[in-house]
């Protein structure tokens, strides 16, 4: 535990910041804004939503189940704006914050192409979240917190912008899944072993994979609590982590989980999606928690 608790105090803020300025989550699967859609905002979000929920399609089951309508919503990293904007169509008061200012620039076009009203739009950090105590009744977060290496502070700032009784309804990746226990930690780092002991150079991603295990040696490179940072988001991908529901209540002890359930059947690279597996074996953890805290405002314990 004081091992990975000082891995995760060694990656600072600002590189993950860095990492996803200039990897804006989903742009590159679909071609890039600023690649075959040259700059077309409108045509990249008609895509970039398609491929994401024709992909996905398990994530407009998970927005119906949140329940937005005529709640306050802070949304806790963006992407393209895509859930951003299902929220609003679901009748959620939306707000939006991100660490990045390239993704709140795209989310800010699609709000306005798109005619959609919202309360509010800021770049800013987990951390320190720039809203007073208990201004939420939600707080929405697909894919971003297993992203954040000081979690304890992130949810404690979660925990004071909600309302008593405000809900943090979250995905992160499932360390109980197919991708992790099989794909991540067997298959992938297998595969990465016998590339680098017959020296061959990788193609795409594993060269990448290949340039980053020279650069670090391969023994640290595949150790597993290294090697998940940079298998799931791509190779430069600074941090992530898995969780299972006792990671979950460790990791924000100001919450109650009410709900979870796994969804997605994911675990490249072999072709899984056909498996009736997902509740058991899924890649996305979905997790609605309980704040803890009294009508005063203050955690209950």
């Amino acid at each position: 535990m004081d091992t990975e608790r000082h891995q995760r105090a060694s990656v600072p803020e600002q590189d993950i910041a860095v990492f996803w300025e200039a990897n804006s989550c989903g742009d590159s699967q679909v071609g890039g804004l600023d690649g075959q859609f040259r700059g077309n905002f409108d045509r990249f979000f008609s895509e970039y939503d398609a491929f994401r929920y024709q992909r996905e399609k398990h994530i407009l089951v998970c927005l119906d189940r949140a329940r937005f309508a005529g709640k306050k919503v802070l949304e806790i990293g963006l992407g393209q704006g895509a859930d951003s904007e299902q929220i609003i169509r679901r009748g959620g008061r939306w707000s939006g914050l991100d660490l990045t200012a390239e993704s709140v620039t795209r989310v800010k076009q699609r709000m306005q192409l798109h005619n959609l009203p919202y309360d509010d739009l800021k770049v800013g950090s987990v951390l320190n979240i720039p809203y007073p105590d208990n201004s939420f009744d939600m707080v929405y977060s697909f894919g971003v917190l297993h992203h954040v290496p000081e979690i304890h502070q992130a949810q404690a700032e979660i925990a004071r912008v909600l309302r008593p009784g405000g809900e943090l309804v979250m995905m992160v990746y499932a360390k109980w899944s197919l991708n992790y226990m099989l794909s991540i930690a067997v298959l992938r780092r297998a595969g990465l072993a016998v590339m680098m002991a017959l020296g061959l150079p990788g193609k795409g991603i594993y060269a990448a994979h290949v340039k980053n295990a020279r650069e670090e040696g391969m023994y640290q490179y595949l150790r597993l609590n290294r090697f998940v940072h940079r298998s799931t988001d791509g190779p430069d991908n600074p941090y992530a982590k898995v969780y299972g529901l006792g990671q979950v209540r460790e990791d924000f002890p100001d919450f109650k989980v009410t709900r979870s359930y796994k969804q997605f059947m994911h675990a490249p690279p072999l072709t899984v999606k056909w498996m009736p597996m997902q509740r058991l074996m899924g890649w996305h953890l979905m997790v609605h928690q309980m704040v803890c805290k009294g009508a005063d405002g203050v955690r209950s314990r």
